[in-house]
């Protein structure tokens, strides 16, 4: 959703580095490591959609006058450079001077203003994020660069000093009531989550149905399951002439299988036979940064014929005593999800799981029949659970459609009324432009001779991307008004 060429009365459209200085920051190389003038930066890692994250800020040593050059002021606003993630590149955030003599380093841009609104700016920029303009002109194979001087060169509408301030009071307040909002929506999906997490440890106990006799009894996953490691990806196993689909941990989340990008491995003599996935297989997560999802684990239904899986998949295959629908919900129980971590931990701090290691996790095995009262049990749960989690998807997508809608109607004059007695913005930049010719900071820009003088130069509008379903136009009469979804779920007694 591009912003409209037309401005209101009174606005202007001017390259960003017209308004502000875009900076770099500097790169971090081993020199700088260590020295006597060690001083905080930051980095990618601490800008975060919902402003800085401060609570892990790296040092480096900057001299006095790289300090000039690279440190940070109040008001401020940092981006992110590049990301591996698409939805992460320009993410901006405004530094308020929370740490003294902090600088940024080359993963982040700096922009300060000359005289524009330091929120407003955020606003716009954050806006241009969220909507993907960014990433769609950005660099680079696997990770997404924007780079300063595309940024320099961003198309930015200026309205009166005034009515930007008027802008960012009227956004911060709808923005306010959508954040409380997407909060509630949060906390209702976390009373979800647990409430789901302990039906599925009642299952594991057999409370959760009364012809299950108790104590259920556990057994090593070995002594009901076949256990074996997946495929190692090499450079031998480019896929050619003998290539099979291949499941990686990306394919695999708590629960449910994500078939989206299934890669090809190329497989030799046997291959096939050995390590093909069966209708019931459990495939569990060999190892994650994130201690929580250690060991998580989904079912193979077959949607893929003759499809195999990497050596971080772990593949439990369930014997005659075990349902494979109730291998899968034990198995992410939170009883045995406390097994899994126990087990893959390290003195080294890596978390990861081994064949051997899967063997020895305990699970509740009770007789076919009293599995069966079980699953059944589950199921009249996991509908309730299942229609929850859709309507607090869909509220959060409504959010997010409010929330880029609000900005745009921003940036196009749309959110509150002009004014005819403000400064023109003209004004704003003719005296810009004085300021900066005063200290000697204007630089010279290089112009295309062919160019008319007066005209100019606008940012290269690359091939748009998809762009998504149309945003409800966002007012405070339907945020006030909006309703979010509850649970209508009993915990049994």
């Amino acid at each position: 959703m591009s912003i409209p060429s037309e401005l209101p009365e009174g606005w202007v459209r001017v390259r960003l580095d017209e308004v502000a200085e875009v900076r770099l920051g500097r790169q971090r190389s081993p020199k700088n490591h260590s020295g006597t003038q060690m001083r905080p930066y930051l980095r990618a890692a601490n800008v975060d959609w919902n402003g800085l994250k401060l609570d892990d800020v790296k040092e480096m040593n900057f001299t006095d006058d790289e300090v000039v050059v690279y440190s940070l002021k109040k008001g401020d606003i940092v981006l992110s450079e590049a990301s591996g993630s698409a939805s992460e590149v320009g993410k901006p955030a405004i530094w308020n001077g929370e740490i003294a003599d902090c600088c940024i380093q080359n993963t982040l841009i700096r922009v300060r203003s000359y005289g524009v609104d330091p929120d407003y700016l955020l606003h716009f920029l954050r806006g241009e994020a969220m909507r993907g303009a960014f990433v769609r002109h950005s660099r680079g194979v696997g990770i997404h660069h924007i780079g300063s001087a595309k940024l320099a060169a961003w198309q930015v509408p200026i309205p009166p000093l005034d009515e930007q301030r008027r802008i960012v009071t009227a956004l911060e307040e709808q923005l306010s009531r959508l954040d409380a909002a997407v909060a509630m929506v949060e906390q209702s999906r976390k009373r979800s989550w647990q409430l789901w997490a302990s039906i599925l440890h009642q299952m594991a106990e057999g409370t959760l149905a009364r012809s299950v006799r108790r104590p259920v009894k556990w057994e090593r996953t070995d002594e009901v399951a076949v256990i074996q490691g997946g495929i190692q990806k090499q450079a031998k196993r480019r896929p050619v002439e003998n290539k099979y689909p291949f499941l990686r941990v990306a394919n695999v989340p708590r629960g449910s299988l994500a078939l989206g990008e299934v890669h090809e491995i190329e497989l030799f003599g046997g291959e096939l036979e050995r390590y093909r996935l069966e209708v019931g297989d459990l495939l569990v997560v060999e190892g994650n940064g994130s201690p929580d999802q250690i060991g998580r684990a989904a079912s193979w239904r077959g949607e893929i014929e003759n499809c195999v899986h990497q050596n971080h998949l772990i593949r439990v295959r369930p014997g005659v005593r075990l349902r494979p629908e109730f291998l899968e919900l034990a198995w992410n129980s939170p009883k045995v999800a406390q097994q899994l971590k126990k087990v893959a931990s390290s003195t080294s701090g890596l978390h990861t799981l081994s064949t051997a290691k899967v063997k020895s996790v305990e699970i509740p095995v009770p007789s076919l029949e009293e599995q069966d009262a079980l699953l059944e049990a589950v199921q009249q749960w996991r509908t309730k659970q299942l229609a929850a989690e859709a309507a607090q998807q869909a509220a959060l997508v409504r959010a997010s459609g409010l929330r880029r809608s609000l900005l745009r109607e921003a940036f196009v004059g749309g959110l509150v009324p002009q004014n005819s007695a403000d400064e023109l913005a003209e004004v704003l930049l003719t005296r810009i432009r004085a300021e900066r010719e005063a200290t000697g900071a204007t630089k010279p820009r290089r112009r295309n001779p062919r160019r008319a003088p007066a005209q100019r130069v606008r940012t290269p509008e690359a091939a748009p991307a998809p762009e998504p379903p149309p945003s409800p136009r966002a007012d405070a009469r339907t945020l006030a008004t909006a309703t979010q979804p509850t649970l209508d779920l009993e915990i049994p007694s």
